[in-house]
C-alpha cells in the first residue's frame, strides 16, 4: 500500500518538474507580437496612398495621415497645383462635395439604390420593389406579386440571404432591370442561437450540390412611371451574385449592361455548373431576347477578376468579351449582329484581369493585367491601354510594383498608387498616356522601422511539377538567433477564387503573420496551383478536386525554403487557415500527417456537399457518384497523427458549423484526440471573439509546435489610431 501511495504522490511531482523545464513565452513576447498587428503598425505609417474624391470641375481632394494628425490636399490636374490644409473646411470645397453618391453603383450594397439623376431611390419592402423620392417621401410600389421566397431584387440566395436590392437603373432613370427570385422549392438551412431560454431559430433558403431545385431568377424590366413589369422572354437563370466568394460579397450585379439610350439591355446567363455562358440582348419595351453567342468551357468559365471584363457597345454593334479560350485571359471584339469574333484584342502568355475603362470614341480600352512584364511577380497588376483592333498596346504604369489606379470621371487622368509587399506606397498623377503629371505622396515608414519592424520577404519556389514558379511571402522574427532552428507555420488559403497572399500592395501588417513570427516561428504563405490571375491551366489544375487544396505545392515549397534557409526546421511544421483555409488545414493534417504536425482549422467547408451549391458545382462540377465524398475531410479523419484544433462560430451562415461537426463525428468514431472551440453566436469572421481566437491560435502553436508555455489568458485589445482623433 505504501508503494502505491508513494507512486501516486510522486508522479505529479515528476509532471510538474517536466512542466517547469519547458521554455516560457512571456507576456512581453505577446506584447511585441501584438504590436505587429494592423492597429499597432498602421498608426506608424504616414502619407500612405491617395484615395481621391473627385469634384465636378476636374479637381480632386484627399486626406492623408501625418505623425500629428491629418492633412487635406486639393489637386488641380489642369495646372498641376497643390493646396494643403489642416482642416477640410480650409480647402475651399463645399462639405460633402466630391463624395461618392450613395447607391449609384451597378447593384446593391446598401438598403437603397439611387437613380442616375439622383431623384429616386429603389428599395425592397414586403418582397416587392418600391421607389421613393430621394428625401424619403412619396413611396410608390412598383411590383405587387412578390411573396416570401419569390421576391423581387432579392440577394437572399445561399449564404448572402440579404435584403439589399440587386438592380440596375437605366441611364435615363426611367426603368429598372432586376429579377424575381424563385426559391419556393429550395431546401432550408437552420441555425439556433445560444441564450438563456428558448433558442432563436435562424432559417433561410440555401441549395446544396446535387439538389434538384436551386434559386432561379426570372429577369424583368420595370417601367418606373407606370409601375409596369415586363418579363424578359427567356428561361429563368440559376441565381448568380457576381463578385462573391466564400469570404465576402460586393453586392454588385456586373453581368448586366444598359444601352446608353435605355432601349436595350445586355446580360450574360451562366449555367448551373458554370460551363456555359450565353450573351443575350433584351428589348426593354417588349421583353424580346436575342442570343448573340455562347461560350462553353470544359471546366468552368472565368469572367475575369475585379469588375466583369466585358462591355456592351450598342452604338457600334459590338461587345468586348473576356475569355480564356487560348489558355490565357484575354479580350475579344465581337460583332453583335453576327455573334462572331472580329478581333482578338489582346494575346500572349499573360492575363488580363479586368477592364477599367472604354473610350468608345477613340476605340481604346484601358485594363489591368499581370504577368506580361519580364522579371515581374505575375501578381503585380499593371495598367495598360490598347486599341479595339489589338494595336497600340501600351504599358501605362512602368514601375516594377503592384499598381492600383483610380480614374477621374472625365477620363482625362488617373491616380496611380504603386508599391510592393516590402516597399511602401508611392502615389502619382498620370494622364491617359501614362505620362506623369505630378507626384502626390510617398509613404513614410520611418516611425515604423524605428520600432524594429521589418517587411516580409518575397519568395519564389517551384510547384509540384518542378517547373512552374510559385510566389509568396515569408515572415521571420525581427531578431533571429544565428544557428537556431525555427518551426514553420504555413498560412494557407487555397482558393480557387483567390490565394493566401492577397494583394501585392504594401501593407504594414498582413493578418497576424508577423505577430506569429515574433513568437518564434517562420511563417510562410505560398499561392499554389489552382489560384486565379495566371493561366487557365494553372487555375484549373485542381478543377474537380478541391480537396487538393494546393497541399503538394505547400509541402515542396517549404522543403525548398528549408534547403535555402538553414534556420527552418522541417521536423516542426504547422499549418492554419480560415474558411477554405480551414478545409485545407484539416486536409493537410489528415492526408499528409507525416509532414504537418500541428494544425488549426477555422470554419472550414470540410464537406462541400454541406456548402452552397454555387461554390462546389462551379469548381468541382455537379454531384456525381462519390466525387464529393472522396475529397471530403471526414473521409480521411482517421489518419490524424498530430495536434489539431478545430474552431467554428455556431451561427456561421456562410459555412454552417455542421461542416466542422462532421469532422468531429469522424474523429470521435476513429478514437482520435483533438481540440475544439465553438464560439457561441459568432458568424463566419467571429466578430468580437476574433481576437480571442487569435490568442488561442498563438497559444496552440506555442505549446504544440514551439514546445513552450504561453502566458496565461493574455488579452489582445484593439487600439485606435490616435491621429484620427487629432484630425477631427
Amino acid at each position: 500500500m505504501k508503494k502505491i501511495v508513494f507512486a501516486a504522490l510522486f508522479l505529479p511531482v515528476l509532471a510538474v518538474s517536466s512542466f517547469a523545464q519547458r521554455p516560457v513565452v512571456t507576456a512581453a513576447d505577446y506584447d511585441r507580437a501584438e504590436s505587429r498587428l494592423s492597429f499597432g503598425t498602421a498608426p506608424l505609417v504616414d502619407r500612405n496612398g491617395v484615395r481621391p474624391s473627385f469634384l465636378p470641375d476636374g479637381r480632386f481632394w484627399y486626406m492623408v495621415l501625418t505623425p500629428t494628425g491629418s492633412e487635406f490636399v486639393l489637386i488641380d490636374p489642369s495646372t498641376g497645383t497643390r493646396k494643403t490644409a489642416a482642416k477640410f473646411s480650409e480647402l475651399g470645397v463645399a462639405a460633402g462635395e466630391g463624395a461618392a453618391p450613395v447607391g449609384r453603383r451597378r447593384g446593391g450594397g446598401g438598403p437603397v439604390v439611387v437613380s442616375p439623376d439622383g431623384k429616386l431611390e429603389a428599395y425592397i419592402k414586403d418582397f416587392n420593389l418600391w421607389v421613393r423620392d430621394h428625401d424619403g417621401k412619396n413611396e410608390k410600389q412598383l411590383t405587387k406579386d412578390g411573396v416570401k421566397d419569390y421576391g423581387y431584387a432579392t440577394d437572399n440566395a445561399g449564404w448572402q440571404h440579404s435584403d439589399r436590392p440587386i438592380l440596375i437603373w437605366s441611364p435615363d432613370s426611367k426603368k429598372i432591370a432586376t429579377f424575381q427570385q424563385d426559391e419556393q422549392n429550395v431546401s432550408d438551412t437552420y441555425l439556433v442561437s445560444t441564450n438563456i431560454g428558448a433558442p432563436k431559430l435562424s432559417q433561410w433558403k440555401s441549395a446544396l450540390p446535387g439538389d434538384k431545385n436551386v434559386a432561379m431568377i426570372e429577369r424583368v424590366i420595370i417601367d418606373v412611371d407606370g409601375a409596369a413589369v415586363t418579363r424578359l422572354k427567356v428561361d429563368a437563370d440559376p441565381h448568380r451574385s457576381t463578385q462573391c466568394d466564400d469570404i465576402s460579397c460586393s453586392g454588385s450585379w456586373d453581368d448586366v449592361y444598359w444601352a446608353p439610350d435605355s432601349k436595350t439591355l445586355a446580360f450574360a446567363s451562366t449555367s448551373r455548373d458554370h460551363k456555359i455562358e450565353k450573351v443575350r440582348i433584351a428589348n426593354a419595351d417588349n421583353g424580346e431576347v436575342r442570343e448573340v453567342f455562347q461560350e462553353v468551357s470544359p471546366t468552368q468559365f472565368e469572367s475575369g477578376q475585379g469588375s466583369t471584363s466585358w462591355r456592351y457597345l450598342p452604338a457600334t454593334n459590338e461587345i468586348i468579351w473576356f475569355s480564356e479560350r487560348d489558355g490565357w485571359g484575354h479580350l475579344y471584339l465581337y460583332d453583335l449582329k453576327t455573334g462572331t469574333v472580329k478581333d482578338q484584342i489582346t494575346k500572349g502568355d499573360w492575363a488580363v484581369w479586368n477592364i477599367e475603362d472604354v473610350d468608345e470614341a477613340n476605340r481604346v480600352i484601358y485594363f489591368n493585367a499581370g504577368g506580361r512584364e519580364a522579371g515581374n511577380d505575375p501578381y503585380f497588376g499593371h495598367y495598360y491601354r490598347v486599341n479595339f483592333d489589338g494595336s497600340g498596346l501600351t504599358l501605362l504604369t512602368p514601375e516594377t510594383a503592384h499598381h492600383l489606379v483610380s480614374l477621374s470621371p472625365d477620363h482625362k487622368y488617373f491616380i496611380d498608387n504603386f508599391s510592393t509587399p516590402d516597399t511602401p506606397t508611392v502615389s502619382v498623377l498620370r494622364d491617359m498616356t501614362g505620362k506623369k503629371i505630378m507626384d502626390l505622396e510617398k509613404a513614410d515608414i520611418s516611425r515604423l522601422t524605428k520600432t524594429g519592424w521589418k517587411p516580409p520577404t518575397p519568395i519564389t519556389v517551384k510547384a509540384r511539377d518542378g517547373k512552374t514558379d510559385l510566389y509568396g511571402l515569408m515572415f521571420t522574427p525581427s531578431k533571429m538567433v544565428p544557428g537556431k532552428k525555427y518551426p514553420v507555420v504555413d498560412y494557407i488559403y487555397p482558393g480557387p477564387q483567390g490565394g493566401g497572399v492577397g494583394s501585392r500592395a504594401f501593407s504594414p501588417a498582413r493578418n497576424d503573420n508577423q505577430s506569429l513570427a515574433e513568437l518564434g516561428f517562420v511563417v510562410v504563405v505560398i499561392d499554389g496551383m489552382c489560384n486565379p490571375l495566371r493561366s487557365k491551366a494553372f487555375h484549373d489544375s485542381c478543377y474537380g478536386n478541391m480537396g487538393d487544396n494546393t497541399l503538394e505545392d505547400q509541402i515542396t515549397g517549404i522543403q525548398q525554403l528549408a534547403a535555402k534557409y538553414k534556420n527552418i526546421d522541417l521536423n516542426r511544421v504547422g499549418i492554419w487557415g480560415h474558411s477554405g483555409g480551414g478545409f485545407a488545414t484539416a486536409a493537410a493534417m489528415f492526408r499528409h500527417p507525416e509532414f504537418f504536425k500541428v494544425g488549426i482549422s477555422e470554419s472550414g467547408n470540410h464537406d462541400n456537399r454541406n456548402y452552397e451549391d454555387d461554390w462546389g458545382e462551379r469548381y468541382i462540377g455537379l454531384l456525381q457518384g462519390d466525387n464529393y465524398e472522396k475529397q471530403a475531410n471526414p473521409t480521411y479523419a482517421a489518419n490524424l497523427k498530430g495536434k489539431l484544433l478545430l474552431a467554428h462560430g455556431t451561427m456561421d451562415d456562410n459555412v454552417p458549423p455542421n461542416n466542422t461537426y462532421l469532422v468531429v463525428d469522424a474523429l470521435i468514431k476513429a478514437n482520435k484526440d483533438f481540440d475544439l472551440i465553438m464560439i457561441p453566436n459568432a458568424r463566419h469572421g467571429y466578430g468580437q471573439a476574433s481576437l480571442y481566437m487569435m490568442r488561442r491560435r498563438w497559444d496552440y502553436f506555442v505549446k504544440n509546435l514551439l514546445g513552450a508555455e504561453p502566458p496565461k489568458e493574455y488579452e489582445i485589445k484593439i487600439k485606435s489610431d490616435p491621429r484620427m482623433a487629432a484630425g477631427r
